[in-house]
């Protein structure tokens, strides 16, 4: 298992001032070691005010290229689409944000292959890579169901693919495409940004079960070399 530090924090707008200012200084110094910084950076409500804290910072905001974790496979614009979020908030401030995919796709695994392609072109590795977890233990969209081992255990070149949770989660029936294990543990930065005390208890679980946990982020961990800091608030 790497090693994790925990950051605990009062409450949502605590953990936002403190991830900002630390994914600021992450872009920072990429900008200055290599000209540019590719960042990858979660959907749901949770980062949410880390992404209005982190907007307001003072970037050469042109040089920096946001990639979501994952996404739905829905239509720009859909509220369950993550890159729509996340380009609302960093589009206007000049950033290049590059969808993983941008409309509904009946065959999930073709979308996987088209978005694998397209972060071909990207500068890798991930300068930073920011987590969320679900309640259910997946991280990005690395879910339990008949895509899991090969989201975990693909080919280390393979930077993205599509996957269909099993079961689908109610509140978004529909397939994914995530970022593969191997692109998610070759960033120079790893965090995990959750709230609420059940996530933190599935959190707990997944890193004590290490390699041989059921779920999804304890498999994602147990396997990551980099130091990981977890940043979680109560509420």
């Amino acid at each position: 298992m790497t090693e994790i530090e925990w950051w605990e924090y009062d409450d949502a707008a605590e953990m936002a001032d403190a991830v900002a200012g630390d994914v600021q200084f992450i872009i920072e110094s990429a900008i200055d070691a290599r000209g540019a910084a590719v960042i990858a950076l979660p959907g749901g409500k949770t980062p949410q005010p880390i992404y209005e804290k982190l907007a307001k910072a003072k970037l050469d905001w042109k040089r920096v290229t946001i990639v979501p974790t994952d996404d739905r496979l829905v239509p720009m614009g859909d509220e369950l689409s993550n890159v729509t979020g996340i380009a609302k908030v960093f589009l206007p401030k000049g950033a290049r944000v590059l969808p993983l995919t941008s409309e509904k796709a009946a065959d999930y695994r073709a979308a996987g292959r088209a978005a694998d392609a397209r972060l071909q072109d990207v500068h890798w590795p991930l300068d930073l890579c920011l987590l969320g977890m679900g309640t259910d233990g997946h991280t990005a969209s690395i879910f339990p169901g008949p895509d899991l081992d090969e989201a975990l255990q693909g080919p280390k070149e393979r930077r993205a693919l599509g996957v269909m949770p099993d079961p689908l989660p109610p509140e978004a029936p529909v397939g994914r495409v995530t970022l593969s294990h191997s692109a998610i543990a070759s960033s120079r930065s790893l965090m995990i940004a959750i709230s609420g005390t059940k996530k933190r208890e599935v959190l707990e679980r997944a890193i004590s079960e290490g390699a041989g946990s059921t779920l999804p982020i304890g498999r994602v961990l147990s396997e990551v070399e980099l130091p990981v800091d977890v940043h979680w608030s109560e509420s």
